[in-house]
């Protein structure tokens, strides 16, 4: 294959990524993930203000690999909602940029640390 085609596929593959990017839906969040606890439990600022503890449901435990600084969607519980969640995604490079130029990071960017 020529380099030409490889690199219009990682173009194609990139537009797709992006043009599927996931966003928070009903009482779901964005937030960055501030700190790896152990146990499949992470700590999570979220941009509605609240800093959660967070856990990585089993389904995601294998397929969901998250580091600090990671932005996440995470669904706070119904009980104990203000203190706990779940986090149900991680999002790419290209997905984070794209959240970025359509404004959903504003506040992310308001915080001293970024």
């Amino acid at each position: 294959m020529s380099k030409k085609k490889e690199e219009e596929q990682k173009q194609q593959a990139l537009q797709e990524e992006i043009s599927r990017t996931r966003l928070p839906r009903g009482n779901q969040v964005l937030g960055v993930l501030d700190q790896r606890l152990g146990a499949s439990r992470v700590k999570a600022r979220c941009l509605d203000g609240k800093e959660r503890i967070c856990r990585i449901p089993g389904r995601l435990k294998r397929r969901l690999w998250v580091r600090e600084g990671d932005i996440i969607i995470v669904e706070p519980w119904e009980y104990g909602g203000d203190e706990k969640g779940d986090v149900l995604f991680k999002y790419s490079k290209a997905q984070i940029e794209y959240l970025r130029r359509k404004g959903y990071l504003k506040q992310i960017d308001d915080w001293e640390e970024f």
